[in-house]
């Protein structure tokens, strides 16, 4: 089961990077995340009903399910978009690959978890992976023109992205909270959250009624996440925040591997070399650790028994 819901995610937020392509024009790209969480959060809280979850929570696990939706499902979402203003695309997928090392080490800080050597050295390749991928436009980056304003703005999502990451496999582990139910009032309150600050900015509430712009944001709604978010936040509480989160070092390859087809990508030797990492990275992260043997309980002292003999 792992290694599907890791296929599935992979493969929708894979694709949903040419889907947000699709989504830039007319309406501001904040306007779209807000559109995009209106309509998942309408998804899951209907799909809850009609299923008959429990929906009746304490006020403390509201405030932990808030706290998540404003991390992952708002703010993540509102800088990386800033961010993607100053810097390419490609950058901007190295930078959030970032997230893994956060993970790692917030999963260690909060759950009290040995970070160990092998998982370390998957990130560190992963990582170096994905800058020999994009290395092109690594290259021509100057810290100029706000090019730093917009590293700045992708590592603050980044690392809302991670507290939130972190917030759920919290709130799965230590009070057992269901993964959907979470998701949906977390995806209410990250879509109220998140459209009253776009109302901050002035931005206007436009909307582009054209079939390219629709279908992609019902795709980014329900399949990236709806879908996205169930399959990876249940990943999460199952196999750590920290191993999951190698999934954002695999799946800007497979938007790379649509891009080779829509937007005519070329492939390089780095690029190659890039992909080669990225992949003995993966086996690394999501090896097993072996198990340490407990050592075997010492046996009881045997009584010494006495043979009685009886005498008739």
């Amino acid at each position: 089961m792992n290694p599907s819901l890791y296929a599935l995610t992979v493969l929708l937020w894979g694709t949903s990077w040419i889907a947000v392509k699709f989504q830039l024009g007319v309406v501001p790209a904040e306007v779209s995340v807000v559109y995009r969480f209106l309509i998942a959060a309408g998804v899951m809280l209907a799909f809850c009903l009609v299923a008959r979850k429990p929906m009746r929570f304490s006020l403390r696990d509201h405030a932990f399910m808030a706290f998540q939706g404003f991390c992952l499902f708002c703010t993540n979402y509102f800088f990386i978009y800033l961010g993607t203003q100053y810097l390419t695309t490609g950058l901007v997928a190295v930078l959030f690959s970032t997230v893994v090392v956060m993970n790692i080490i917030g999963t260690a800080l909060i759950f009290g978890e040995r970070i160990r050597p092998a998982m370390v050295a998957g990130a560190a390749l992963g990582m170096s992976g994905i800058a020999l991928v994009f290395w092109p436009e690594l290259e021509v980056f100057d810290l100029e023109s706000d090019g730093l304003k917009g590293i700045g703005l992708a590592l603050i999502g980044t690392a809302f992205a991670s507290v939130g990451m972190l917030t759920s496999a919290w709130v799965q582990r230590r009070r057992a909270l269901p993964v959907i139910q979470t998701n949906a009032y977390g995806m209410a309150y990250g879509a109220l959250s998140i459209t009253l600050m776009t109302l901050a900015l002035g931005s206007p509430f436009t909307f582009d009624p054209a079939p390219r712009y629709v279908l992609s944001l019902l795709y980014l709604a329900v399949g990236g996440t709806v879908i996205g978010f169930w399959s990876y936040l249940t990943l999460v509480g199952r196999i750590g925040a920290d191993r999951a989160a190698y999934v954002a070092v695999i799946f800007p390859i497979v938007a790379l591997a649509i891009s080779t087809w829509f937007e005519a990508f070329q492939w390089s030797a780095s690029s190659a070399l890039g992909i080669v990492l990225v992949l003995c990275g993966n086996v690394l992260i999501l090896i097993k650790p072996k198990a340490r043997a407990k050592p075997a309980a010492p046996e009881p002292p045997r009584q010494s028994q006495r043979c009685e003999v009886t005498v008739k």
